[in-house]
């Protein structure tokens, strides 16, 4: 049995917790109290909010040190996509008719998905900053691909590690050296069941979707800077900057073909670096850009390439096959993107507006007229191929920065739903952008609490992709 000055004892202390809890601030405070209290940190003072006696954590100044609420944004697409399900059934004539929000903040909970808005491709232009992610040891983000169930984002290092990002919160799930060696491009299979990875030795390395690497090749001698697969899965083409465009068996792992090009030294595709390489989406096809200012048309069967573009007046960084295949989307270093009609051999439009030379470049998923770019000042700007004449609208960072990024852009890729954007670049930083919500004005938010860094401290400065001029 107790003795009665225990019971007293322990009595106070009841009524002393429950005055605490009741008269705290916030949740936080408490926390933060009884974390200090059992360290021994915590001041005995006097303090609002705090029954006298008791300690309350104290900053250096002597003020009362209460911790920061940081809630972490989450952009979950369940809600839209079961109300646009939901209209389908019940209310299918709202589906061909334009689709229109009212201009305020209680309109949000009306939002579609992108495939619910159709009629409305600038509702799809992601532009709202929602979250800043830091690589762990400040080394440049290279590349990226979504998962292909779209839950998590995969990035690519200079120190060629891959992280793994949520695609609902944002937060940091893991991290894996996967390379040991520079890592420049990803590609997932049209299957979505194998990843490739490329590095600056020419190393391909083959990963399923748990990451586990189960096969390496080294088709090149110089840096893989892209991968892409056939529509069958069955093959995939690499460029190089060896100068070389590169068909290779999937299930072997070995050179089918080595793209030839006429008028070329022998092994060569291209006078220079190859910076892109990609597959028709139906059809036999690689498009490929070179560092020699020419876009170039492969037929993997034929002996020499099918057509030569020289479209621009500098190198050519980045090709892209429109979703229909009849269209190719080109930028490059003279600040200029334009769109190759195929069919026609002609070119069918030139879009304007960046003020250095294009990086990276990514078509929208769903609606087919909308595509997004990013440069080397680190702009990411929206476009619509009926309106080449200036962008639709473009992305701004947190606080007063007047582009996306502080450094170049290596790489923008849309969630597969079509409402997120995630941008890649050398400033060490993957940003992420969703779709503006109707009556919201742009906020900028605070570095330190949108700012997710992996691991500290670091050390050492950044390191770049290692491009140089071209």
């Amino acid at each position: 049995l107790s003795s009665a000055p225990g019971r007293a004892r322990r009595a106070r202390q009841k009524k002393r917790w429950r005055y605490l809890l009741r008269h705290a601030r916030s949740i936080g405070a408490r926390c933060s109290w009884l974390v200090a209290r059992r360290s021994g940190r915590a001041r005995a003072m006097a303090a609002p909010g705090f029954p006298p006696g008791f300690g309350a954590p104290v900053s250096g100044t002597g003020k009362i040190a209460y911790p920061k609420h940081f809630c972490r944004k989450t952009v979950d697409y369940s809600a839209c996509t079961v109300r646009m399900l939901k209209e389908r059934t019940l209310c299918p004539e709202r589906e061909a008719s334009p689709y229109t929000l009212d201009a305020s903040p209680d309109a949000a909970v009306e939002m579609l998905p992108p495939n619910g808005t159709l009629s409305n491709a600038a509702a799809s232009a992601c532009t709202r900053f929602v979250h800043s992610a830091l690589n762990k040891d400040r080394s440049s983000v290279n590349a990226g691909c979504w998962m292909p169930d779209g839950r998590r984002l995969i990035t690519a290092s200079y120190n060629g590690m891959f992280t793994l990002w949520s695609g609902f919160s944002f937060n940091f799930e893991a991290t894996q050296q996967a390379h040991d060696e520079p890592l420049f491009s990803l590609c997932w299979s049209r299957g979505g069941e194998w990843l490739l990875s490329g590095d600056g030795a020419g190393t391909v390395k083959y990963w399923q979707t748990t990451l586990n690497n189960v096969k390496e090749v080294s088709p090149h001698a110089g840096a893989v800077r892209a991968i892409s697969f056939c529509p069958t899965d069955t093959y995939f083409a690499t460029g190089s900057d060896d100068g070389t465009v590169k068909v290779l068996d999937f299930e072997r792992g070995t050179t089918v073909r080595l793209m030839p090009g006429a008028g070329l030294e022998a092994g060569k595709s291209h006078r220079w670096d190859v910076k892109h390489v990609e597959w028709h989406p139906d059809k036999a096809m690689l498009a490929s850009a070179s560092k020699d200012g020419s876009s170039k048309l492969w037929d993997p069967r034929a002996p020499r390439e099918a057509a030569t573009l020289h479209q621009h007046k500098g190198p050519v960084t980045q090709v892209r096959w429109h979703p229909a295949g009849r269209y190719l989307l080109s930028g490059s270093k003279d600040q200029l993107i334009k769109l190759f009609d195929v069919r026609a051999m002609r070119e069918a439009a030139a879009f304007k507006g960046h003020k250095r030379e294009v990086s990276a470049l990514s078509w929208h998923p769903v609606h087919a007229e909308l595509f997004a770019s990013g440069c080397h000042g680190g702009a990411v700007h929206f476009w619509s191929t009926t309106r080449p004449e200036e962008p639709l609208s473009s992305c701004h960072g947190h606080g007063h920065a007047s582009n996306a990024h502080d450094s170049a852009v290596w790489g923008v890729e849309w969630h597969p739903l079509g409402h997120l954007l995630a941008s890649f670049s050398q400033d060490m930083h993957t940003k992420f952008w969703s779709r503006a919500r109707p009556g919201e004005p742009r906020t900028a938010p605070r570095d330190e609490e949108e700012a997710t860094e992996v691991g500290a401290p670091f050390g050492g400065g950044g390191r770049g992709r290692g491009d140089g001029d071209g």
